[in-house]
């Protein structure tokens, strides 16, 4: 006979993904803001990793594009609107992190935090935003 402490409900799963996406969206809201704030110099810098893919050309719309990314995806991931998309970039976003920490030599605790994004935005990119969001108010 199983323990009832390790049983799941549905209601419990989607309360979870409820928590882990308002909980990673501030975060990412909280991390995204000083590069929007940061204009065009933060955002050319930013836009400067993508060199570890090969691409110099146009790096302050790259950082633009990733400062939007972690700010406004978070704030749509806080909503629960448009989920799989905005989690695939944001995926994006956090591999191209953890490719310039790892090729700069960075510590691990640097590489950490862009790893823990990649496998939480992987897993809502796979799960979906759950029953407490607007994706699944927009969906009925």
């Amino acid at each position: 006979m199983g323990s009832k402490i390790f049983k799941t409900s549905t209601g419990s799963m989607h309360f979870a993904l409820l928590l882990i996406r308002v909980g990673f969206g501030v975060m990412y809201m909280i991390h995204g803001w000083p590069k929007i704030a940061g204009g065009v110099d933060t955002w050319t810098w930013l836009g400067g990793n993508m060199s570890v893919l090969g691409l110099s050309f146009a790096p302050a719309f790259w950082g633009f594009m990733a400062a939007v990314a972690e700010f406004g995806g978070g704030l749509l991931l806080v909503l629960g609107v448009l989920t799989r998309p905005v989690a695939a970039m944001m995926l994006f976003t956090m591999l191209i992190a953890t490719l310039m920490h790892l090729g700069a030599g960075d510590p691990i605790n640097s590489v950490l935090h862009p790893v823990k994004g990649l496998v939480v935005f992987a897993g809502l990119l796979f799960s979906g935003a759950g029953k407490y969001s607007a994706d699944n108010m927009l969906a009925r």
